[in-house]
C-alpha cells in the first residue's frame, strides 16, 4: 500500500472533484448545496449524529440542531420543488465512527435521476467509477447480482427465507455473542465477515434487491417475497456506494422513522426529531433513484491506500 504525502492527497482529490464534475457536467445534472446544519435528526439506529446549540434569536427555531450525516433529506426537498436531476459534493459528519475506513468527518457524494429507478441508476454509478478508474489508468471487471443470488451461490442460503439458525451457523468459529442481534444484525454480518473479504481487488460487485426489513428509504416491490429496492456498489472489498429507488409516500416514510426511533429507545438511544419539513412535501418527490457515493472510499483505492487518514488534508486526530 502507498503512504501520500500531504500534496499527493491532496491532488488526487482535486483530480478526482473535476472528474466527477466534468461527468455531470455532461449529463447536465445540477449541482446543488444544502444545509449542513438542520433541526432533524437522523433517525437511523446504527448512526449517530453529531449536535450543537444556536444561541441566537429565538425566532431561528429550536436551539439544538445536528450536522448532517448526509444530504439525502434536503436533497428530497429540492426534487419535491420541482428542482430535477441534481447532485452535491461535500462534508457530511457521524459521531463515533473513527478506524481505518470510517472518520467522523468526511465527504459524500449524492445524486438523483427523476424516472429512474435503482436498477437504471447502478448503471450509471459503474460508469462514473469507472472514469474515476481511469485516472490511475485502470478499469475494474463488473458483477451484478441479486442479494439472494449473492447468499445463494457463495453460502447456499436463502437470506430471505432461512431460520435464524441456519444465518448462524456459517459465523460460529468466530465468537460472535448473540445477545440483542436481530435477523437483519446476522445478515450484515455474513456479509463483512464472509461474503465482502471474497470480493476481487479489481472488480466493481454491484448487490441489489435486499430483504424488504432493509428498505431504510427505499421503496418495497410488494412481490412474494417483498424486496426493497435498492443496491450497494462495493470497489474491492469497500462497500462505497448505496442507492435506492426512492419512496415518495410521506404517511409510509413517517411510520419508517418512528419505527426507527422505536429501535433507538428499546437500544438506549437518544431519539432525534423528525425532519417534518421533508414530510410535508415528500408526497410531491418526483418518481427517481438516489444514490450516496463515499469520496474518500474511492480516493483509497485511486491512490491504493489502506487508511482513511491518508487521503486527507488533516486526520481526525489532527484537525
Amino acid at each position: 500500500m502507498t503512504v501520500l504525502t500531504q500534496r499527493e492527497a491532496l491532488q488526487w482529490r482535486a483530480q478526482l472533484y473535476a472528474c466527477i464534475r466534468a461527468f455531470f457536467a455532461r449529463r447536465d445534472i445540477l449541482e446543488v448545496e444544502t444545509p449542513i446544519l438542520s433541526a432533524a435528526g437522523n433517525t437511523d439506529p446504527n448512526i449517530e449524529s453529531f449536535s450543537l446549540f444556536f444561541n441566537g434569536h429565538v425566532d431561528a427555531g429550536v436551539r439544538e440542531r445536528w450536522l448532517r450525516t448526509s444530504p439525502e433529506l434536503p436533497l428530497k426537498r429540492l426534487l419535491a420543488a420541482g428542482v430535477g436531476d441534481c447532485y452535491e459534493l461535500g462534508r457530511v459528519f457521524r459521531n463515533g465512527e473513527l478506524g481505518h475506513r470510517h472518520h467522523p468527518e468526511f465527504s459524500m457524494l449524492e445524486w438523483y435521476r427523476v424516472g429512474w429507478d435503482h436498477q437504471k441508476l447502478l448503471h450509471e454509478v459503474i460508469e462514473l467509477v469507472q472514469e474515476s478508474l481511469a485516472l490511475c489508468h485502470c478499469r475494474a471487471r463488473v458483477q451484478i447480482k441479486s442479494y439472494r443470488q449473492l447468499f445463494h451461490d457463495e453460502l447456499g442460503i436463502d437470506p430471505v427465507c432461512a431460520d435464524l439458525e441456519t444465518l448462524r451457523m456459517p459465523l460460529r468459529h468466530y465468537g460472535i455473542q448473540p445477545a440483542g442481534l436481530e435477523r437483519d444484525d446476522w445478515l450484515d454480518l455474513i456479509i463483512s465477515h464472509l461474503l465482502e473479504p471474497s470480493f476481487p481487488e479489481d472488480q466493481i460487485t454491484v448487490i441489489y434487491d435486499y430483504p424488504a426489513s432493509q428498505c431504510a428509504l427505499a421503496k418495497i416491490c410488494h412481490g412474494e417475497p417483498p424486496l426493497a429496492e435498492r443496491f450497494e456498489l462495493y470497489l474491492g472489498q469497500h462497500e462505497l456506494a448505496n442507492g435506492y429507488h426512492e419512496l415518495n409516500d410521506a404517511r409510509e416514510q413517517r411510520s419508517r422513522f418512528e419505527r426507527d426511533n422505536a429501535r433507538r429507545r428499546a437500544r438506549g438511544l437518544r431519539e432525534f426529531p423528525l425532519d417534518e419539513h421533508l414530510l410535508a412535501v415528500l408526497d410531491d418527490m418526483p418518481d427517481c433513484a438516489g444514490v450516496a457515493l463515499g469520496v474518500e472510499r474511492l480516493l483509497m483505492y485511486l491512490s491504493s491506500s489502506d487508511a482513511i487518514g491518508d487521503v486527507l488534508a488533516f486526520p481526525f486526530t489532527e484537525a
